[in-house]
C-alpha cells in the first residue's frame, strides 16, 4: 500500500507491505496514512489490546509521535473533563469514557492525536471524535454508520483503520537502518499480576496493582527512557524518550501537577469569553498554571477572559498538590538512583513498579521505605525504540 509520504514530506516514496504475503494486521477503511500515522496506529493498537486483555476493561490511548500522550481504562469521567466536552460524566459509555480519560492526561499534546481503542467504535464515540482535533483512529471494528461519520472529518482526510483482533505477529521482527538489517525475537512476555508479586514496604491494594499493570502496558509502547504516573485507571503523566531517567520522572511529574491543578478552583474559575475554543481554553489553563507567561501571552489571556484571573499563589499550589494521593508510578527500566523516588513522591506516588537490578537498588528501596512507598520489583525491562 502506498503511503502519503514517509517520516517527512520530502520522503515522497513510501509504502507498507505485510511481512506474510496477503496477511494484513490492519485494514485502512478511509484516508491515506503517512509513515508516522502507521507507526502510531500499530503501536496504539498493541497498547490498548494488551491493556484491555490484562485488565478486562475497554482501553484507549491518545498517540502523538509514536508515544502515548495518555492512556486509560474505562471509568468515571470527572466534572472537569465532562464540562470541557459538554457532557454528563455519569452518562458516558465505557469506550467513550476510556478515550476521554486518555485524552485528558495531556490535552495540549493530544491535539491532533491518533486515537486507539480496544473495542469497536460505537456511535457515541464516533460523534465525539468528529468534534475534536484528531488525525485518525484504529479499532477492531466500527458500528454501522460510524465510518461514514468519521470520513467527513478533515475535509475527508481523516484516517479510519481497522485492526484484525485475531492477528498474531511473527516471532521475529526486523528493521533496516543505514544499510543494515537488525533482527530480534519479539518480546512475548505476558503482562500479568505475577510481575507485581515481590513487594517491599507493604502490599499492593487491587486498585494500585491495576494502575501499575496499566502503567507497564503503556511503557511497553512508549519511547524509552520512559516512566508513567497512573491513578484510577488513567495516566496522569507520561515521560518519554529522555536520555536521563530522572529528567523523564520530573517531566512526567510536571504533567501530573498540571493535570491536578486543572482541578483547582482558581483554574476552574477562569471566565473565558464566549466563542473561545475548547483547545484554546485548555492551552490557556495550562499556561496559567505554568505561570511563566510572556508579556504577549499575558495580554492575550486578558483578552480571552471576561473577568481578570485570580492569582494562583505558590502556597495555594503547594497545599493543593499535597491533596493528591494514591498515585502509582511505573518505570520501563531500573531506577538507577533514589532521586527518581524522591521526585515521584512529590507527586502523590504511593506505589512503584520497576525492574530492579540496579547497583543502587538498595538505596532505591531505602528511599521507598522512607517515603512509605510500596515497591514492586518486576524483573522485566520494557524498553521500546
Amino acid at each position: 500500500m502506498e503511503l502519503r509520504y514517509g517520516t517527512n514530506p520530502q520522503q515522497a516514496a513510501a509504502h507498507v507491505a505485510p511481512v506474510t504475503h496477503g496477511r494484513w494486521p490492519v485494514r485502512v477503511l478511509h484516508g491515506q496514512p503517512s509513515f508516522i500515522n502507521m507507526l502510531d496506529a500499530l503501536n496504539g493498537w498493541q497498547l490498548v489490546r494488551e491493556a484491555s486483555q490484562s485488565l478486562g476493561r475497554p482501553a484507549a490511548a491518545s498517540f502523538k509521535h509514536v508515544s502515548p500522550a495518555g492512556a486509560a481504562l474505562s471509568g468515571p469521567v470527572d466534572d472537569v473533563t465532562a464540562e470541557l466536552y459538554g457532557l454528563a460524566g455519569d452518562r458516558v459509555g465505557d469506550l467513550t469514557s476510556a478515550y476521554l480519560r486518555a485524552r485528558d492526561a495531556d490535552p495540549k499534546s493530544s491535539y491532533g492525536d491518533f486515537a486507539a481503542l480496544s473495542h469497536p467504535v460505537d456511535t457515541e464515540l464516533a460523534e465525539l471524535l468528529a468534534g475534536v482535533v484528531c488525525d485518525g483512529v484504529i479499532a477492531p471494528g466500527y458500528a454501522p454508520g460510524t465510518v461514514a461519520t468519521l470520513s467527513k472529518k478533515k475535509n475527508g482526510r481523516f484516517l479510519v483503520v481497522e485492526a484484525d483482533a485475531t492477528f498474531v505477529p511473527p516471532p521475529f521482527e526486523e528493521r533496516e537502518v543505514f544499510g543494515l538489517r537488525l533482527t530480534q525475537a519479539r518480546d512475548e512476555v505476558q503482562l500479568s499480576a505475577a510481575l507485581l508479586g515481590h513487594t517491599v514496604g507493604g502490599s499492593l491494594p487491587q486498585t494500585a496493582a491495576d494502575d501499575l499493570m496499566l502503567g507497564l502496558a503503556v511503557l511497553r509502547y512508549t519511547q524509552s527512557n520512559s516512566v508513567c504516573y497512573v491513578r484510577g485507571g488513567m495516566t496522569l503523566g507520561i515521560g518519554a524518550g529522555q536520555q536521563s531517567r530522572v529528567d523523564c520522572t520530573r517531566l512526567a511529574g510536571a504533567k501530573v501537577d498540571t493535570w491536578w491543578l486543572r482541578r483547582h478552583p482558581a483554574v476552574r474559575g477562569l471566565a473565558f469569553r464566549p466563542g473561545i475554543r475548547r483547545q484554546d481554553r485548555i492551552n490557556w489553563q495550562i499556561r496559567f498554571i505554568e505561570g511563566d507567561l510572556t508579556p504577549d501571552e499575558t495580554g492575550r489571556l486578558a483578552q480571552a477572559l471576561s473577568t481578570p484571573a485570580e492569582e494562583l499563589t505558590v502556597d495555594q499550589r503547594e497545599k493543593w498538590r499535597r491533596r493528591l494521593t494514591g498515585v502509582a508510578f511505573a518505570s520501563d527500566g531500573a531506577l538507577p538512583f533514589r532521586d527518581n523516588v524522591d521526585h515521584a513522591h512529590r507527586h502523590g506516588v504511593e506505589y512503584i513498579a520497576e525492574p530492579g537490578g540496579s547497583v543502587r537498588s538498595d538505596e532505591v528501596e531505602a528511599a521507598c521505605r522512607e517515603h512509605r512507598i510500596t515497591l514492586a520489583r518486576t524483573g522485566l525491562r520494557l524498553f521500546h525504540h
